[in-house]
């Protein structure tokens, strides 16, 4: 399991997490949610070890990573899969050496293992023989099943999705949540989402946790969510301007 202790974070004079507390069960799907600019993905920069908290503990079963040296974090970090916001691929590679950018640099199989592997990768994200096409090629929904493609070609333990539904029409943001249902049931892997879609964040997740002001105001199941009496949450989950939020018009220009 992931287990958060009271982690503090600040960019020069903001503070972004203000002691922020959550366990993160295996095997299960959490989804982050929060309005933007809260810090969801600064929490989840935190998780796979790319930010250092200036306070609190990051346990990744049982082992401390914000205390370990760049070699042993590595390690650790391989058992970690991550879907960025703009699905990150390389255009100057085609489709399979996307997919198998990882394997190349970080397990020493060979080439035609590594062959099989993208193979069965792509397939499992229903992208059969699409590995001689450059990114510039695909939609924005095959950009990102190419980018979950990689992001479980090493197998991980836990995927990291930055708001894997941004920029995609709500057809295919509903085709990606199916697939992280798929995924989670084949692969039997933990999922951490960080996202503003509350539509996909109650399909997909078994429990789900708002941070607001810098720290986790309230987790529970996606029922307890909704019938939450708390009166932020309820303002942020109907999308409602009226209530205890406020925004300022920077906030508003970035949303």
């Amino acid at each position: 399991m992931i287990s958060i202790k009271s982690i503090w974070k600040s960019f020069l004079d903001h503070q972004v997490l203000r002691g922020v507390d959550l366990d993160i069960m295996d095997g299960e799907t959490i989804t982050i949610i929060g309005g933007s600019g809260c810090g969801k993905s600064v929490l989840l920069k935190h998780i796979v070890g790319l930010l250092k908290p200036e306070k609190g503990v990051v346990l990744v079963d049982q082992v401390d990573i914000t205390r370990l040296s760049v070699e042993k974090l590595m390690d650790v970090q391989k058992k970690f899969g991550m879907l960025f916001q703009g699905s990150a691929l390389f255009d100057s590679l085609n489709v399979g050496e996307n997919v198998a950018f990882g394997l190349k640099r970080l397990t020493r199989l060979t080439e035609t293992e590594i062959k099989k592997k993208v193979e069965e990768k792509l397939a499992l994200v229903g992208l059969e023989g699409v590995e001689n096409l450059r990114p510039a090629e695909l939609s924005g929904g095959m950009k990102k099943r190419v980018a979950l493609a990689r992001a479980i070609a090493m197998d991980p333990k836990y995927i990291l999705y930055d708001e894997p539904t941004t920029g995609l029409d709500p057809i295919m943001a509903d085709a990606i949540n199916d697939l992280i249902l798929h995924l989670q049931k084949e692969l039997k892997i933990t999922s951490i989402v960080v996202t503003h879609d509350m539509k996909s964040s109650y399909k997909i997740s078994n429990r789900l946790a708002m941070l607001y002001e810098g720290k986790i105001r309230q987790d529970g199941t996606p029922t307890e969510i909704k019938e939450s009496k708390d009166p932020v949450v309820q303002q942020f989950i109907t999308g409602s301007s009226k209530g205890p939020i406020k925004m300022k018009i920077k906030e508003l220009e970035n949303a």
